[in-house]
């Protein structure tokens, strides 16, 4: 992060964190469970605060839904809020006369990637589009899965952006995780041609297979028989 010069007075910067699970330290690594925020510099107009929204609402449930900015607050302020409630992490959108920009931070000291955005799509614009938009109550109760694709060229700069975003979320044991807690995915593909990154955020459910339709919607619906209760036994069918 940039050094800061600030004699004016220090103003409030109020976060209101969603409650986490209990326990800040991932079990897998060992390491503080990452946080972040989500906020702006300077004006941005309405489909751009809409996006910042979007983004607090993805990085559920470790970040803080409902920060409150002011203007004349600082980066120095939201590092003096971040240092004791264990944030890892600042998305920070800002719009220039030419486009706008998301930095990547790590905090407190860096270090901190600057992507101009090319495009977006809003998530009320996509659920808009679809005919049957999934979002049930539980979506955002746990951390998306990451999922990078294309990184692996072995520029250097490649490498910082697989390491940010792989550490932004808590990380997933495979041989210990829920699969009903795997409702969201995070994918970032990285296009050589181009040099553009999509980022893109998805909703998933886990789906059987090999088993027809007509189960599969059983199945799914929940409509399976408890049949524990109950005793084996024969059903003879004659004249």
């Amino acid at each position: 992060m940039a050094r800061f010069g600030n004699n004016k007075k220090k103003a409030f910067v109020k976060p209101v964190m969603k409650k986490p699970k209990p326990g800040n330290v991932d079990h897998i690594t060992g390491d503080k469970i990452p946080k972040s925020f989500v906020f702006s510099r300077g004006k941005l107009p309405g489909p751009l605060k809409q996006l910042e929204m979007d983004l607090r609402k993805l990085m559920l449930p470790y970040t803080a839904l409902k920060l409150k900015e002011k203007k004349r607050n600082n980066l120095k302020d939201f590092l003096n809020v971040a240092g004791p409630m264990g944030v890892t992490h600042f998305l920070i959108l800002s719009k220039t006369e030419t486009a706008p920009y998301l930095r990547v931070a790590r905090t407190p000291q860096g270090p901190t990637l600057t992507f101009k955005i090319k495009e977006y799509s809003l998530a009320a614009d996509v659920a808009q589009a679809q005919l049957r938009p999934r979002s049930p109550k539980d979506l955002f109760q746990n951390p998306p899965l990451i999922v990078l694709s294309g990184f692996g060229t072995g520029e250097q700069h490649l490498k910082l952006t697989t390491i940010m975003f792989q550490n932004i979320f808590p990380a997933i044991d495979i041989n210990t995780v829920k699969l009903a807690s795997c409702q969201r995915i995070v994918l970032l593909n990285y296009n050589k041609e181009t040099k553009l990154v999509d980022f893109r955020h998805y909703s998933i459910r886990l789906q059987p297979i090999g088993v027809s339709r007509r189960i599969r919607k059983f199945v799914q619906n929940h409509q399976v028989p408890d049949l524990r209760n109950l005793q084996d036994g024969w059903i003879w069918v004659g004249k």
